[in-house]
């Protein structure tokens, strides 16, 4: 009793900072069971299984807490290099002048806040759907919030292969924005797209990807979180894979002040393939979680959870990640590895990997390690030539290629590879 209070509590001082928008019958209706929904859990405290590892208060809080502006680095934005259709959010708020024709071949296009004043859209279907799903076993309360309150966001509809990747670009430009955000993306059977989502967003950033990939499509998602040091952030990702179909998503982290990544995806169909990884380097104060939840339901279905964070000076690092094999999931391939580099004695890496299976023909593992710098390779390096500080910086990136690997566009992995050697480099010290 004492705990749902205090989730009631925590629920109606954040609800003190938010108005609910209002929107068609399918929208609206989607809001208000998330609204219901929410007010029958509440949001998490401490004492919360899965939030045990993580303070919720600056989520919880009514107000954003301000976030330092990033100064320009002359740097420009991660993805620039690569043909791609851009969609630009600026503190939450869609920037109809910054963003590109939303008309591509193969895909369409529309924001959330003009799909919600029609009757009738095929996002009445997946809008909350994946998410309410994703409540069981584990709630996800930020993520009903989102349902419930998000402004906008973007929808799309996959009818072939896409030309060229879409790339959702978040600008902040407010100290104490507050943004929420929900996009959806179904993809046909066959069909093919790749989502790139980068940039700070906002002061406290709130978002929610649901995600229908149908039978034998491919969708491909690789997002990196911008460098301010006093973001805060919680971002889902709801999936279900058809059969022979394929899910992949990485995400790079560097900075910020908290930053919980959840996600869970349900292998639906036989032969289905979700790949989920991601890497974080941290330095002070850095708070960085990996929640993961992923459920076979299928017989045939591969899974590979890689997660590798990089922690200094009191930098901060969680993974909880979950395989769940259902009875009728035989054939089951599950890998999920969680390590962390520890590059002093103050940081801490927090870890809880578990399998769940039900079925008796499978392979599945999982394992979890934390370190510090191979002094052998380092000794090798530096006996090389190399300064100490540019070998550590090589070692570091080879501690995190696993999870890079993980990109399957090698020109987009180039990217993401060399912004983060950039960014090792600048701090070498």
């Amino acid at each position: 009793m004492a705990l749902a209070e205090a989730r009631q509590g925590l629920l109606a001082a954040r609800l003190a900072g938010l108005g609910a928008p209002k929107a068609a019958l399918w929208l609206q209706a989607a809001r208000d069971q998330a609204q219901a929904r929410l007010a029958a859990t509440g949001l998490p405290g401490r004492r919360d299984e899965y939030w045990r590892y993580t303070d919720a208060q600056a989520l919880n809080a009514a107000d954003a807490a301000p976030a330092a502006l990033l100064p320009d680095d002359g740097e420009g934005e991660v993805f620039d290099a690569i043909p791609r259709l851009r969609i630009v959010f600026v503190d939450g708020v869609f920037d109809a002048e910054a963003s590109d024709d939303l008309r591509l071949a193969g895909i369409e296009i529309e924001r959330l806040a003009d799909a919600g004043t029609r009757d009738i859209h095929w996002a009445r279907d997946l809008y909350g759907v994946l998410e309410t799903r994703g409540q069981s076993p584990v709630a996800r309360p930020f993520a009903v919030l989102n349902t419930a309150f998000a402004t906008d966001g973007i929808l799309i509809r996959v009818t072939g292969r896409a030309e060229r990747p879409v790339a959702l670009v978040y600008h902040q430009t407010s100290e104490t924005s507050d943004a929420i955000l929900h996009h959806c993306v179904k993809l046909e059977p066959g069909a093919e797209m790749t989502l790139l989502e980068t940039g700070p967003a906002a002061a406290r950033f709130n978002t929610v990807l649901e995600v229908d990939v149908a039978e034998g499509a491919r969708f491909h998602h690789i997002r990196t979180q911008g460098r301010s040091r006093g973001r805060v952030a919680a971002t889902h990702v709801f999936a279900q894979v058809g059969a022979e179909a394929l899910f992949k998503s990485f995400t790079l982290t560097a900075n910020g002040a908290l930053t919980r990544n959840e996600a869970f995806i349900d292998l639906i169909g036989g032969n289905g393939v979700a790949h989920i990884a991601g890497a974080a380097v941290g330095d002070g104060a850095f708070h960085h979680d990996d929640t993961v939840f992923i459920t076979h339901g299928a017989p045939g279905c591969e899974s590979r959870q890689v997660f590798k964070k990089v922690l200094r000076n009191g930098a901060v690092g969680v993974f909880q990640g979950k395989i769940l094999v259902k009875q009728i999931a035989q054939k089951t391939d599950g890998y999920q590895i969680s390590q962390s580099l520890l590059l002093d004695d103050d940081s801490q890496f927090l870890a809880k990997p578990e399998l769940e299976i039900y079925a008796d023909d499978v392979k599945c593992s999982h394992g979890s390690t934390s370190g510090a710098i191979d002094e052998e390779g380092l000794f090798y390096l530096r006996s090389r030539g190399l300064p100490e500080a540019d070998a550590r910086v090589l070692l570091v990136l080879a501690f995190l290629a696993e999870a890079l690997q993980e990109i399957e566009d090698e020109t987009i992995a180039e990217d993401v590879r060399g912004r983060l050697e950039a960014w090792l480099l600048r701090r070498k010290g």
